[in-house]
């Protein structure tokens, strides 16, 4: 299934119906006084907040939402239906903007938050509000009010605990089929990962926590290299990032990366940087220096002010102590 995270889509409320022009007509009252019914009120149109949803691909298909009018009013004072409302589900998470001025209108982080996208027109008046003691007989109706309409602009912002961010084919994917019971593509090359995929690590005595996995970041990701500054807005809600690393780089290569993500977190969103980090050094069944290379790499991030942890995504050596790792900080940042 494809997962789009932006749309853009056209709402237009219902109009208001008309007010009915019309008098009293029975036997034996020739001069009966007005009676026309006031017209409905046009429907509005309602976004909502489902936490069910994790995409926005029935944008793909449908960009036009309408409401049902009024009914107009008629005679014998009988007033019009209020036209149907139309409730579009949308996904928590989803930030709505104007398309015309990109003013962002609401954000529904939310389940089951609504807002209301345009707001049906006025129904008309029947032509007894126009009665005076000068006119009694009032020949004038008033009409219905338009509906609101505009183009509106959709972007999704995932909600997840933990962002997990690395350069191309540093092993993510793998981790987070380990850490959770996602099944995402896995493959030994470069941007195996084209769009977020999420996965849900859920332990005893605690409530799921949801991990996104982003497309690989590489140098110049901001200025729209690669793949994973399209979806860099989706870690900006995670309380937890983990950076990932290939420790098999020799060198300091290593080093290097995790400074280029830093770089590139920096020049997205320097909040990211604020954000809790845990720096996770994987592929260490591959390292030509077996224990002390590891231990090498973790007191040289150490040195450095980040707290690291060495696995193996593809054996699962040190997973079982880095879930337990996530939970306990994810702990002591709650209030």
């Amino acid at each position: 299934m494809a997962f789009i995270d932006e749309a853009k889509f056209f709402v237009k409320a219902g109009d208001g119906g008309n007010g009915c022009l019309s008098f009293r007509r029975e036997r034996f009252v020739p001069k009966g006084g007005p009676d026309g019914g006031d017209g409905g009120h046009g429907g509005s149109i309602f976004l909502k907040a489902d936490r069910q949803l994790w995409s926005l691909l029935d944008f793909r298909f449908r960009s036009h939402f309408k409401a049902e009018r009024g009914v107009h009013g008629m005679g014998k004072k009988q007033h019009g239906r209020k036209g149907k409302d139309t409730t579009v589900l949308v996904p928590t998470g989803s930030v709505i903007k104007d398309a015309e001025t990109g003013e962002v209108l609401v954000d529904l982080v939310e389940d089951g938050q609504t807002f209301m996208a345009a707001e049906g027109g006025r129904g008309g008046w029947g032509n007894p509000h126009f009665a005076t003691a000068q006119n009694r007989a009032p020949r004038i109706a008033s009409k219905g009010k338009e509906g609101e309409e505009r183009w509106l602009r959709i972007e999704l912002k995932l909600l997840a605990d933990v962002g997990l961010i690395g350069h191309p084919n540093a092993g993510k994917s793998t981790l987070l089929s380990k850490l959770s019971a996602a099944n995402p593509k896995v493959a030994d090359y470069p941007f195996t990962t084209l769009e977020p995929q999420l996965g849900v690590l859920q332990l005893d005595l605690h409530a799921p926590i949801v991990i996104a996995d982003i497309p690989g970041l590489i140098e110049g990701a901001h200025e729209g290299h690669g793949l994973g500054h399209k979806f860099l807005r989706h870690i900006e809600r995670t309380r937890l990032l983990l950076h990932l690393v290939d420790g098999a780089g020799e060198g300091d290569l290593p080093l290097e990366q995790h400074a280029i993500l830093e770089g590139e977190l920096r020049q997205f969103n320097e909040e990211l940087l604020e954000r809790r980090h845990l720096v996770v050094v994987n592929k260490i069944d591959l390292l030509a220096g077996g224990e002390d290379r590891r231990e090498e790499l973790l007191v040289a991030f150490r040195r450095k002010g980040y707290e690291s942890m060495a696995v193996s995504a593809l054996t699962g050596e040190g997973i079982e102590p880095l879930k337990q790792r996530i939970v306990d900080i994810l702990e002591e940042m709650t209030p």
